[in-house]
């Protein structure tokens, strides 16, 4: 039996966090643990579509999500969440309301230079063509976590092996068993 966790990754636009969010979804659904996915682009629809990208938005938007989070868990239920939180003290109010226990934060660390090239979206190049202001990494700043539990080179590994490092994680610290 798994006990909650919320698993918050972290990281630049383009940096992999939904992709490596969704794979360790899938495999923790595969070993009978359930997860709520929790990312942040699809909140911005519902929930904060009232915040804009300023950092005080920013910031409620963090909040906001830790909130739901924290109700989850409360109810036994684990959550993924995929969402930039740009600021150290976002992060820090999310493992305080959510415990430590409970809170594990994964920083997926690329390079802007390497999330730059994975724009699907091409938002880097209209943030770099000044058609859009306060983007994290460009006009907006993103401060390197401090205090994460698990930190994720997408230039030295690829996703099958972030996502075994994240169980791995949950596994050695009895939130899920071992597989």
């Amino acid at each position: 039996m798994a006990r909650p966790f919320v698993l918050w990754f972290t990281g630049l636009s383009g940096a992999g966090k939904t992709t490596i969010a969704t794979n360790v979804a899938e495999r923790l659904a595969a070993r009978g643990v359930e997860v709520v996915a929790l990312d942040a682009d699809v909140l911005r629809q519902s929930i904060s579509q009232d915040l804009g990208y300023d950092d005080e938005s920013r910031k409620e938007q963090a909040r906001r999500i830790s909130a739901l989070a924290g109700a989850h868990v409360a109810d036994g239920h684990s959550c993924i969440v995929a969402a930039i939180t740009p600021f150290e003290e976002s992060r820090l109010h999310a493992r305080d309301t959510l415990g430590d226990n409970t809170y594990v934060e994964v920083f997926v660390d690329t390079p802007l230079s390497v999330a730059e090239t994975r724009d699907p979206k091409g938002l880097y190049k209209k943030a770099r063509a000044g058609e859009i202001s306060n983007f994290t990494g460009i006009s907006s700043v993103f401060e390197r976590p401090n205090h994460s539990n698990v930190v994720i080179d997408t230039t030295a590994i690829d996703i099958e092996t972030a996502t075994n490092l994240v169980l791995a994680y949950l596994s050695a610290h009895d939130f899920i068993g071992e597989s």
